[in-house]
């Protein structure tokens, strides 16, 4: 889908206008926040992979700090602008366009890094590792990450879901990562199922029929719409095998 740009638009059609681009929500955010340690009063924060920024205003609201918010896709940034405008939490928050891969700040200037559902998109290991430089000594990372939770799952999601994401493991692997990336892990909790389908899987279910008749003559495009159908029927069916962790660690050195 991403080697064909008209695929991809299609993709970026079927998560237009959600409120989240991922599995979230205030009260896992918040949860995670008051798992961190050691922040200052007021924290220099950098928000990755933002999106349309529920997690961002839920930041701000959250703690008195500066928070720099990151996306790649403008069209995300703008809904995010609106979103916080009429939250007023506007002064708080920068909003920038910018490459995951590439991102353009200094070593060490923020005293926590938050990402919900962006890491997968460098690979968790080369994530952690590359935006440790960015952290001050004895910062704080929050990110969630797609996880097995239980072994041996059955052969559809399993088939479904190595698909998609090839690297995905489970909670002590990713744990081991974290340590061996040159953090300390300080909790991590599995989101409820409600973050699947209040703010994320509910919108963008009830998106799909007119997605099917918008694209009724485009047979590639009913498959990217067809898939989304896939996912989110994999999730009804398997809830309990796999899901999105919470993992807040602490920078070390």
């Amino acid at each position: 889908m991403e080697e064909d740009p008209r695929l991809f638009e299609v993709f970026l059609d079927v998560q237009r206008g959600l409120p989240r681009q991922g599995p979230g929500s205030d009260e896992s955010t918040n949860q995670a926040v008051s798992l961190c340690r050691g922040l200052p009063n007021n924290p220099v924060i950098l928000d990755i992979g933002c999106g349309p920024g529920m997690q961002t205003v839920a930041l701000a609201q959250a703690l008195s700090g500066s928070i720099t918010a990151v996306d790649i896709y403008q069209e995300y940034l703008d809904q995010l602008k609106e979103r916080v405008q009429s939250r007023g939490v506007a002064e708080s928050i920068e909003i920038l366009v910018a490459d995951i891969n590439d991102l353009p700040f200094s070593h060490q200037s923020f005293d926590l890094i938050w990402s919900e559902g962006a890491a997968y998109n460098m690979g968790f290991e080369n994530a952690l590792v590359d935006w440790r430089r960015f952290l001050k000594s004895g910062g704080c990372l929050a990110v969630t990450e797609l996880v097995w939770l239980r072994h041996d799952p059955p052969a559809p999601v399993f088939g479904f879901l190595e698909n998609e994401y090839p690297a995905m493991t489970t909670v002590e692997n990713n744990l081991e990562t974290i340590r061996n990336s040159g953090y300390e892990p300080l909790a991590h909790f599995t989101l409820p199922d409600s973050a699947w389908w209040e703010h994320y899987y509910g919108p963008l279910e009830e998106k799909l029929p007119a997605l099917y008749e918008k694209y009724s003559d485009d047979a590639d495009a009913l498959n990217v719409i067809e898939s989304t159908k896939s996912e989110i029927e994999m999730r009804r069916l398997y809830p309990d095998w796999y899901g999105y962790e919470f993992f807040i660690s602490q920078k070390v050195g």
